[in-house]
Order: structure tokens, then C-alpha cells, then sequence
């Protein structure tokens, strides 16, 4: 066993692979291990993965209830909507500030719960004196406080990740220009905060056609990321798919909320008492007017 793992370390991690995360360096090492299966040690009739099988049936099962190997921990939620684990920051959603959390602290990641239920989940951070933001968990506060949110370092750091693209970018600048600093970018929150229900190539993809048509609301890119991933679910050659390469078309929530209502078959309203007691109300006047005149 020792032997095999110093042969794995001296042909696979000599010299030290370079990778961007731990995720893909466990990646690549699940593919050299799968290659070494099929490897025959020495002069040995069969391969490693054929010895295994017939090795399996002796070992023991593994247990049926999973071992937590993630180290517990319970910060409080400072004023910042961050906890401190180890030497480094995380942040959680901005409605937990000031309460205790329990966080699960893994090699890879750490997992935060509130209770019984996931509210955080970030890539671990192995220097010293991080911190590791998500702009999702400040956003009830900054539609808010708008004015906040150019300067914000989640914004940098959802920028760097990839999750704020150059499209969302130009969706908010001309929403500025349209709507004014305070409305746009309030807007441009608002869109944010439909990827806790869009996913993010649909909400991206969304933006990018309420763009072209000029669309500035959060209820339009809404509507034109549900048409995208209607139309990744509709099968190729549908009708609702002709026309999909041309020009974006725009049609406003409110509007198509209206188109989807049920048919009103109530017959329309009628005011014929009300002009009935019109009718008296001037009877009544004129009698008046005739009693004052004798």
C-alpha cells in the first residue's frame, strides 16, 4: 500500500502540477487513479482493477450513515454579515447578523447553517487573514442603500469570479443612463435577485436581450430568461422557436400576465339604479325650488 502511494506521488506529482483550485487538482488526480487501474505491477498476469475485484467481496461494507469528517464550529455574525473561521472571513446572508451560526469546516470547503438548514456554502480560503465574499448576501441591504454598491468589495470579488460579467455591466450602465443612478442600479439589484430562482447562463442570457431591445427593468429580463429556458426545453423546431435569431422582442410581465388570464365571461356591469336615483335626486330638487318660491 506505502509502495503504491509513493509510485502515485513520483510519477503524478513530480513535478507539482499547477491547477487554478483543490476541485480540479481532485479531479485530475480521480483520472490518474482510474488510469493506474488498468496498469499491471511488475510481471503480475493481472491488472491492479482485476485484482480489486476479486480483493472487494473480502472487505467490509462501509457504514450506512456517513462520518462527518468536517471540524464544527459556532461564530456569531458580526456587524458585517461575515464569521471569522480559523484565520479567515466568510459571509452569510445580512438577516443573520448578530446570531450565532454552525459552521462545518471541511478541506476543501466550509458549509453554514442556520439550525438545520444550509445558508452558506464557500471555497476554503487557505492563506491567512482572507476574507471570501458572495454579493448574493448583501443584496437586501444595498437596494437599500444603493449608493453602496459601485464601491462594494462582493462586487470585485463577483467580478473576478466570473458571476458579474460584461454583460450585466452594460445592462446597468444603461439603466443609469435611463433610470439615474439611484433607479438603475436599484434595478440592476433587482435582477441580482432573480438568480436565487433563474440560473445564471439564463438570467445572463435574459439581460443580454432586454439589452438589445432597450428593456431597462427587472420584470423585462425576468420575462426574457423564462422565454430562453422555455426555449431549451421546448424540442428543436417548435413554433414558439421561429424567429429566435432576429431581433429581441420585448413583452412587459404585467402584459403577459394579462394575456394568460382566463377568459371573463361575466356579463358587464350596469348603472341603471344609479341613474335611477339620479332621476329622484332631481325630483326632489325641483319640488324644493318650487316650495321656496311661494
Amino acid at each position: 500500500m506505502e509502495g503504491q502511494i509513493g509510485y502515485f506521488r513520483r510519477n503524478h506529482f513530480t513535478p507539482v502540477p499547477e491547477v487554478e483550485s483543490l476541485a480540479e487538482l481532485n479531479e485530475l488526480v480521480d483520472q490518474w487513479d482510474l488510469r493506474d487501474g488498468r496498469r499491471r505491477i511488475g510481471s503480475r498476469p493481472r491488472t491492479i482493477d482485476e485484482y480489486f475485484q476479486v480483493e472487494r467481496p473480502l472487505l467490509m461494507p462501509l457504514p450506512e450513515e456517513p462520518f462527518e469528517t468536517g471540524r464544527l464550529f459556532t461564530p456569531r455574525v458580526d456587524r458585517y454579515s461575515q464569521i471569522a473561521v480559523r484565520t479567515n472571513r466568510y459571509s452569510v446572508p445580512v438577516r443573520l447578523i448578530g446570531k450565532r451560526v454552525r459552521v462545518v469546516l471541511h478541506a476543501s470547503h466550509l458549509v453554514v447553517y442556520d439550525r438545520n438548514v444550509e445558508v452558506a456554502r464557500h471555497e476554503r480560503l487557505i492563506a491567512k487573514g482572507g476574507c471570501r465574499l458572495d454579493l448574493d448576501h448583501y443584496l437586501e441591504a444595498l437596494i437599500r442603500k444603493p449608493g453602496a454598491f459601485p464601491g462594494a468589495t462582493a462586487l470585485e470579488q463577483a467580478r473576478s469570479a466570473g458571476k458579474f460579467t460584461p454583460v450585466h455591466d452594460a445592462w446597468w450602465a444603461a439603466a443609469v443612463k435611463a433610470h439615474g443612478d439611484t433607479a438603475g442600479t436599484r434595478a440592476l439589484i433587482e435582477v441580482l435577485l432573480l438568480a436565487r430562482h433563474v440560473s445564471h447562463e439564463h438570467l445572463v442570457a435574459g439581460l443580454a436581450m432586454a439589452l438589445r431591445a432597450g428593456a431597462l427593468t427587472a420584470d423585462a429580463v425576468a420575462l426574457e430568461a423564462r422565454k430562453v429556458a422555455q426555449a431549451e426545453d421546448e424540442p428543436a423546431g417548435h413554433p414558439s422557436q421561429a424567429g429566435a435569431g432576429g431581433a429581441a422582442t420585448v413583452t412587459f410581465l404585467h402584459e403577459w400576465r394579462l394575456a394568460h388570464l382566463p377568459p371573463d365571461t361575466r356579463p358587464l356591469p350596469s348603472v341603471t339604479h344609479y341613474d335611477q336615483l339620479l332621476r329622484r335626486r332631481r325630483a326632489s330638487g325641483g319640488e324644493h325650488r318650487e316650495g321656496e318660491a311661494q
